[in-house]
């Protein structure tokens, strides 16, 4: 089947404002008829939230937090991109626009692309507004620095803390709502299923985290904003609690899932130190400004860093891609890393590790300024590591992290459910097979502020409000069959824990769909995943009961749930025959190790369709087309 993305035609610079003027708009008064449910609160679902509620809408969100400013894109670290060309370096839109587009390796779709190019200016305007606290130059004006796969500095940032201030500004916004009565709050609820009326999203079913009772909320749209599933390798930068069940639950009830093999591992993050580790910390790609990355010449060689002579050291970053050097995309920045130490040139415990020295940057502009820009990075690297970042260098080696993949949507942040919208990290509509830094947060952004705004009301226009309710037999029906799995996962008393499990299965997607995927290694995890989903299902043992707080219920149903999204993960992986991005088979590579893309037969979308446990999904497939920019070997040389 083709999927039609219901992208606006004609010129790309006037797609987005064409296409609002034409969507149908809810007058003010009809605005308060109408309920829209939220998941999530972070940077996309509280600017939503917060929009939505402004506009009149009548809004319920939903955390499974104890506060909607928990949110995982709390942990964002490094910046915000705009192309506001505040340093007068050649930025544009249209250079934001080809830098995105390039960075995804030609897997995304050109009017998204653009959207969120042309609306980064507004997001800027508007967190500014709200006091979100950007870092500023030596005259008061807005300060920017470099990020990888860029050539002009265009990321805007707070310190090394802009996720946590941008969500901030989000969190007022959403407070505001919340106290004037348009939002309605709920905290520590995960939902744990999409309620579906005669094929339209019509409300959740979420399970009250405190009580441990089910509980039905009815909507006339529900807008999912749930981030990503990168913890199907457990060990990752993202928060514990992030999973896959939100996304997944959904795609069991019919929204299809888009490139799900299409995961980002980001190249500066602290190693792993042992098994013990439940996760992994990120050092922002925003060190690479100021940081240079390198590994001893010499194989196997176990000298301290001081006391390896500069001609004896490899600056590999510069030396393969000397146009952007340490500001290389993550996902070629992490193969590159990854090729040195499996070339036995690591560093540090169990030698995955590569230097990151800031020793050049300290002496040319003084240890006060490395401080001021990236000083609580230091601080939380010390705290780790008991090492001293402006001494020695630090250690990085890539990790897990984000997820382009996600629910297929259409230009409206719709997916093939109607009534059914996704937005952020959970859609899989603009980074292509490899996300750029400092995009994520612009996009969720975008998404929620300025995207979704428009986009919803184009749907609620077209239905009758209040239509379906929370007394319909599907929420009853819902209820039972979540209740049911909750009695089930209690009653298996087996003997491993969750946690066991979990790490089993990490373990075979790292090793087997992680930086580097074969057929060979792919066709082991797809092997070795069902075992463990029986193992699990007949051999667990969660503890607890069902009436109240108990998180190894929570961490069991999360990892039921990557059980069964790790074998679609691996599918997709392995029906597509070529490297792009942050997918690398190492089948499809050139000489010198880049990834090799097969424009004639992969140039779409692969969004699957849930056909039932151990049943094979069925592809769907979005054509890509490009129109404003060729498609070309993707060079950072």
């Amino acid at each position: 089947m083709i999927l039609d993305g219901k992208c606006p035609t004609g010129p790309i610079e006037t797609s987005w404002d064409r296409h609002r003027f034409e969507m149908k708009l809810v007058n003010p008064a009809n605005k308060r008829k109408f309920k829209v449910l939220v998941v999530g609160t972070g940077l996309a679902g509280g600017a939503a939230a917060a929009t939505l509620g402004e506009l009149g809408y009548n809004v319920e969100a939903f955390c499974y937090q104890d506060s909607a400013r928990r949110a995982h894109s709390i942990a964002a670290q490094g910046g915000i991109n705009a192309a506001k060309n505040y340093p007068n370096d050649g930025d544009s839109i249209y250079r934001l626009f080809y830098d995105t587009i390039k960075g995804g390796d030609f897997r995304a779709r050109e009017a998204d692309v653009w959207r969120l190019a042309q609306v980064s200016n507004n997001i800027i305007d508007q967190c500014v507004a709200q006091g979100v606290p950007f870092a500023r130059d030596y005259a008061g004006y807005l300060d920017n620095r470099s990020f990888g796969g860029a050539q002009v500095s265009r990321t805007f940032y707070a310190r090394g803390q802009t996720g946590q201030q941008l969500l901030l500004g989000a969190y007022q916004a959403l407070c505001r709502q919340v106290q004037a009565g348009s939002v309605k709050l709920h905290t520590r609820r995960e939902m744990l299923d999409l309620v579906v009326v005669d094929g339209e999203a019509k409300g959740i079913t979420c399970r009250n985290l405190v009580t441990g009772q089910i509980e039905s909320y009815w909507g006339d749209a529900v807008v999912l904003c749930t981030g990503g599933y990168v913890n199907v390798f457990y060990l990752s930068t993202n928060a514990m609690g992030c999973s896959v069940t939100a996304a997944w639950r959904s795609a069991k009830k019919g929204a299809y899932f888009a490139n799900p093999c299409y995961t980002q591992i980001h190249p500066t993050c602290i190693p792993q130190s042992g098994d013990h580790q439940s996760k992994l910390t990120l050092m922002s790609e925003s060190l690479r400004n100021d940081g240079r990355c390198w590994v001893p010449k010499k194989q196997g060689d176990e000298r301290a860093a001081h006391q390896i002579p500069e001609d004896e050291r490899d600056y590999y970053l510069e030396r393969k891609y000397p146009s952007f050097g340490n500001l290389a995309p993550r996902d070629i920045a992490s193969r590159a890393a990854k090729e040195q130490c499996d070339d036995n040139r690591g560093v540090g415990p169990g030698k995955r590790g590569v230097f990151l020295d800031f020793a050049d940057s300290i002496k040319r502009l003084g240890e006060d300024k490395i401080r001021e820009r990236y000083g609580n990075l230091f601080d939380m690297y010390e705290k780790i590591t008991d090492e001293n970042g402006y001494k020695q260098p630090m250690r990085i080696y890539p990790a897990p992290h984000y997820s382009m993949g996600g629910l297929w949507v259409d230009y409206n942040c719709m997916s093939n459910v109607p009534g059914l919208f996704v937005l952020g990290e959970a859609n899989f509509s603009v980074h292509g097979a490899n996300r750029l830094g400092a995009s994520a947060l612009m996009q969720g952004l975008a998404d929620g502020y300025f995207v979704i705004p428009n986009t919803i009301a184009n749907y609620l226009a077209r239905i009758t409000p209040g239509k379906v309710k929370d007394d319909h037999p599907e929420f009853k029906r819902s209820r039972e069959e979540i209740q049911g799995q909750m009695d089930k996962l209690l009653s298996i008393k087996g003997k491993k824990t969750v946690s066991e499990l979990n790490r089993e299965l990490g373990k075979v997607m790292w090793n087997n769909a992680g930086m580097a995927r074969s057929e060979q290694s792919l066709k082991e995890a797809i092997k070795r995943i069902p075992e463990l989903r029986e193992e699990f299902w007949n051999n667990v043992n969660v503890t607890g009961v069902s009436g109240s707080t108990n998180q190894q219920l929570e961490n069991a149903w999360r990892l039921a749930d990557f059980l069964e999204f790790a074998e679609l993960f691996v599918k997709d992986a392995l029906h597509r025959e070529e490297s792009c991005g942050g997918h690398f088979r190492v089948e499809h590579q050139t000489e010198d190790g880049e990834a090799m893309r097969d424009d004639e037969n992969f140039c779409y979308v692969g969004a699957w369709e849930f056909k039932g446990i151990d049943k094979e999904p069925e592809l769907h497939k979005e054509p890509l087309k490009f129109e404003n920019v060729e498609l070309a070997v993707r060079s950072y040389k």
